[in-house]
């Protein structure tokens, strides 16, 4: 069973970075992560995910060319790098880990989650 652990969720301007992380502990196997997000009164969605080796990535059409997931095996540990940061990316950021290497960007794919990071967007 895998465990993870998001952190550096924080409130930052519009126009600013952010890099978030998420942790993973327990029996870290070869599995793919992702990254999804939930607004109030929204539905959560998909942000980004990337393959056991990091040479595959997706993104939310929302987020591409602003956003970019990142890991680090020997660390277990992902990173969701934040640029031009909106008003509308505010939302819990939740990281999820997939029972497969291979990176997909449908939330029913992950059997893991962590309890989410707050990243809040002011204008």
């Amino acid at each position: 069973q895998v465990q993870l652990v998001e952190s550096g969720g924080e409130l930052v301007q519009a126009g600013g970075s952010l890099r978030i992380s998420c942790a993973a502990s327990g029996r870290t196997f070869s599995y793919a992560m992702g990254w999804f997000r939930q607004a109030p009164g929204k539905e959560r969605e998909f942000v980004a995910a990337i393959s056991w080796t990091g040479r595959t990535t997706y993104y939310a059409d929302s987020v591409k060319g602003r956003f970019s997931i990142s890991r680090d095996n020997t660390k277990n540990t992902v990173f969701l790098q934040m640029n031009s940061l909106k008003p509308e990316d505010t939302a819990v950021y939740y990281c999820a880990a997939r029972g497969s290497g291979l990176a997909n960007p449908n939330a029913d794919q992950y059997n893991t989650w962590g309890q989410g990071t707050q990243v809040t967007v002011s204008s």
